[in-house]
């Protein structure tokens, strides 16, 4: 049973806690055991019975929880440089995407792109992300919108969660978009979706979750229901992109079907913000995105004094969130959305594993829990969020294993 120590601060993250608590401890020391968190503590009260175990120098440095982001989409075709200068001389969202951009251009793209290909690339965004000390990572699909590319993206999902250390957390985004073929006739899509494609990857187990985007241009309210009860009859998860352009009724369809999460709610109203409090929906922050895109940053003060928990992810895509540095996200939430760094951190790992349903073995450092960690650079919390660098992450263990 190694013992980790010298750690100047530790997170510890424990669900149970408020948000703002993020179980600190100072000179601390960790104990682990094959898979599994043994114990932690302040050195000084470490029991006498690990003291003859193996001992890793901390060197003073700051130990996290893995990260868990919780809102990606890792695999995709191509990418939308040109459509970052578009906005930058005052082009809308909405305004590319109707002039063919968009998310339309990327389903293009990963159409035209083979399984090999996709994997390669998606591959390189997850080397990235492990060095960050993400350790868990939840990826959508919904860059294929027929059944044979939703499911190849899919299956990329499925082989690099084989082949790598970090868990991926598959979810369906089929409801993405309304594909370009089937503007004429919605209905048809919709149909497809949940007669053939919801069915088959519920039977098969390719996801957990399945999600769909409710916002003009993408499905209406009515639509996402249809689909997104379908997907519960068949067993999986539901999370909603809610409210990101326009209050458009994504937060209290959320909280009516039961979702785990609501995510990007940059401009959910207040009885939305009710709605997500009573259902105990998570409500996933994005605030790469808000950047990328000038939009409003998510009122997160007023969403957790309202008692909804807050998580914070990358929202990793080619268009409005090019980027899975989920540190940075974690500094915006703080800079742009009143969080506290024990907030945002928090949001990161113990609330990130609550909204993929896995925040009672994932996301804390306390005993029992899995022995997935990061050592940061930095003294301590406060001081890491404050002072940022390209990447302060210095090691990462997963399941109890460096990598």
């Amino acid at each position: 049973m190694p013992v980790l120590r010298n750690i100047s601060q530790l997170a510890t993250c424990p669900v149970q806690t408020p948000q703002d608590d993020a179980g600190l401890i100072s000179n601390a020391a960790l104990v682990w055991a094959g898979e599994s968190i043994q114990w932690v503590g302040p050195y000084q009260d470490m029991p006498d019975q690990y003291h003859s175990e193996k001992v890793i120098d901390c060197e003073q440095k700051l130990v996290i929880p893995g990260l868990v982001d919780c809102h990606t989409h890792l695999c995709f075709g191509g990418w939308r440089g040109d459509e970052f200068e578009l906005r930058l001389q005052g082009a809308s969202y909405q305004e590319i995407a109707a002039a063919g951009g968009g998310i339309a251009s990327t389903v293009a793209a990963t159409r035209g792109a083979s399984l090999g290909e996709l994997q390669r690339k998606a591959q390189h965004a997850l080397d990235g992300m492990l060095s960050l000390g993400v350790t868990t990572v939840e990826c959508k699909s919904g860059y294929g919108l027929d059944e044979a590319n939703e499911l190849k993206q899919l299956e990329v999902y499925r082989r690099l969660d084989e082949a790598n250390a970090i868990d991926l957390v598959p979810t369906l985004l089929g409801a993405h978009i309304i594909p370009p073929e089937h503007k004429a006739n919605r209905d048809r899509y919709v149909e497809m979706l949940c007669e053939v494609l919801i069915p088959q990857v519920a039977r098969h187990k390719l996801v957990r979750f399945c999600d769909a985007f409710v916002e003009e241009g993408a499905f209406t309210v009515a639509e996402a229901r249809k689909i997104l009860s379908t997907a519960k009859d068949h067993g999986l998860g539901i999370k909603i992109h809610a409210d990101q352009l326009s209050d458009g009724g994504g937060a209290a369809l959320a909280a009516e079907l039961g979702a785990i999460s609501a995510e990007h709610l940059e401009y959910i109203s207040d009885a939305g913000i009710e709605a997500l409090a009573i259902a105990g929906t998570v409500a996933v922050s994005l605030p790469l995105a808000s950047l990328f895109l000038g939009e409003p940053f998510l009122r997160a003060r007023k969403l957790l004094d309202s008692g909804v928990a807050v998580a914070v992810a990358s929202d990793f895509n080619p268009g409005s969130a090019p980027s899975y540095h989920l540190p940075l996200a974690m500094t915006l939430a703080c800079l742009k959305q009143g969080m506290s760094p024990q907030e945002s951190l928090n949001a990161a790992t113990t609330v990130a594993a609550r909204a993929i349903s896995a925040h009672e073995r994932i996301g804390s450092l306390m005993p029992g829990y899995q022995a997935d960690l990061a050592i940061i650079d930095s003294p301590t919390l406060n001081h890491w969020l404050y002072h940022f660098q390209a990447n302060g992450c210095k090691a990462v263990m997963k399941r109890g294993e460096w990598v």
